[in-house]
Parts: structure tokens; C-alpha cells; sequence
């Protein structure tokens, strides 16, 4: 296996990874000036997953940081390191040994209690930190990823409304049609239940597009705001919705949080489940 170009840190878990994820990065921010690539491995408690996982890391040349809860887990991954000689570091086994040494109890040896406990939490942090990154077409490779993906033309409500979602939980992106453009091959390999159209009548769109044209001090008699070329992209857009089937949702004049019901509803009329992340 060749080696990585950057010094690589393995984050292996057998719950959710977020503790190791969130202690590692803890850490790293004192070292700013060093590029380091992360690899997150979750739900990983037989040995035989440990002993395969090692043998990359130390192809890799990486460093591993863990957090097991489970004893046979901790301790394969503790022979595995020794037997390919790679630095692997035990996140919880100081914390461990002191509170058992404190309570004189035992441990409850089940991965991702923290996360169950704050689920409602940290679902919302991930959706919103998902949004931030996959919104107006950003990183389109992973919209596999996203519980709904929202269309349309531009103005037509789809970073609020996505933002909206993710504070509810739900992962939301959003990818721009352009006029005379196919939509990216990404968005039509996805299950097309989770592709949603936000669409906009023409004097709503116009009315929107100038007053953003204004706020940009540009010309508000541009061709962005000019009431024949929206036309022509509605009608486009129309032609869109009908060649890949696509739902589609009127939101001319909706608020953010009634577009946010609408697509939560639609989502559950097409049998789509959002709620995916344990």
C-alpha cells in the first residue's frame, strides 16, 4: 500500500466515534499549522474488524486513537498494535480505571450511551454541519448522504429552507438549476423520493430577484431579474420536474417554516425516512 502524502490519524469506536472525533480535534487545533488526514472508523467491536484495521493503519503508517468500551475489543486492539508495531492510543482506560477506582462499581460496558442520551442534540449538529457544507451545489459527490436534496432556480428558497431542516435534524442540501444546464449526474443517480423541487411563480421570482439586485447595488433591469428570461426558466425548470418525475412544492408565498412542514410531509407521503443516523 502506498504511503499517504499526509501523516494519517486513525478515530476507531465501537459507537458513533463522536468522543474520539471530538477529543482528537480538542487536541489538534494546537497544532494549526499541520495538515493531518482523518480516518473515521465506527461500530468496530469484533477482533477480526480490529485485526483488518490495523493491518491498514500500519500500511498507512498512521496513529490511532480509540475508544472501546467493550474488554475483548480494547484488548485486540491493544495486541494487534503490539504485533504491527503501530502507536495506538486508549482514549477512555485512564478515565476508566480512575472512576472505578472512585465508585468501586463496575462499568457499563455499552458503546454509545452518550450519543443515545443526546440524540435530538447532536442529530441536529450533524445536519447542520452537513447543510453548511453541501449547500448551493458544494461537495455534490456526497448528496448520497443527505435525507433530501432541494432544486430550483435561483431565490427560490432553498438555503432557509435547508437551514431550517437541519436545525430539526434533518441532513438537507441544495443544488442550482441553471438555465440550458442538465442537472449534475450526482443528483439523478440519487433514490429520486429525496429530490425535491422549490418552485416559484414568475412575479414572485421577478419581485425577489430585483429586490436582491438592489441589495447587491447591481442593475435591476438585468436579464437575472428580466420577466421573459424567468419565463423561459420556469419553463424549463417544468420540463425538468417532468422528465425525471420529480416532487415539486409551491413556495411563492411561504414562509421558511411552512416550506420546512411541506417538505418533511412530502418526504413522509413518498415513504422517505430521515431519521437514519444511530
Amino acid at each position: 500500500m502506498s504511503k499517504p502524502n499526509l501523516p494519517t490519524i486513525y478515530l476507531v469506536s465501537d459507537g458513533t466515534g463522536r468522543t474520539c472525533e471530538t477529543v482528537v480535534q480538542s487536541v489538534l487545533v494546537q497544532f494549526q499549522d499541520e495538515k493531518v488526514r482523518l480516518v473515521r472508523k465506527a461500530g468496530v467491536r469484533r477482533p477480526t474488524d480490529i485485526t483488518e484495521l490495523m493491518e491498514q493503519a500500519a500500511g498507512e503508517r498512521a496513529v490511532v486513537f480509540y475508544t472501546l468500551v467493550y474488554d475483548k475489543a480494547r484488548q485486540a486492539m491493544r495486541d494487534a498494535a503490539r504485533e504491527r508495531m503501530v502507536p495506538a492510543v486508549d482514549l477512555l482506560e485512564p478515565l476508566l480505571i480512575s472512576l472505578y477506582d472512585l465508585f468501586q462499581t463496575n462499568r457499563r460496558a455499552k458503546p454509545g450511551i452518550l450519543y443515545k442520551s443526546n440524540r435530538a442534540y447532536y442529530d441536529r449538529i450533524d445536519a447542520v454541519e452537513y447543510t453548511l457544507n453541501h449547500d448551493d451545489g458544494c461537495r455534490i459527490h456526497e448528496l448520497g448522504q443527505a435525507d433530501v436534496v432541494l432544486v430550483g432556480l435561483s431565490r427560490s428558497s432553498k438555503s432557509t429552507t435547508c437551514f431550517y431542516l437541519a436545525y430539526s435534524g434533518i441532513r438537507a442540501a441544495n443544488v442550482p438549476l441553471v438555465r440550458g444546464q442538465t442537472p449534475p449526474p450526482e443528483l439523478l443517480q440519487l433514490d429520486q423520493r429525496r429530490v425535491l423541487v422549490l418552485t416559484v411563480n414568475p412575479y414572485r421570482l421577478q419581485a425577489v430577484r430585483e429586490a436582491r439586485l438592489k441589495t447587491w447595488d447591481m442593475d435591476p433591469n438585468s436579464d437575472y431579474a428580466d420577466k421573459s428570461q424567468i419565463a423561459f426558466e420556469i419553463r424549463s425548470l417544468n420540463e425538468l420536474i417532468n422528465k425525471y418525475g420529480w416532487n415539486s412544492l409551491d413556495v411563492s408565498y411561504k414562509a421558511v417554516e411552512e416550506i420546512a412542514r411541506e417538505v418533511i410531509r412530502l418526504l413522509n407521503e413518498a415513504g422517505v425516512k430521515t431519521e437514519r443516523r444511530a
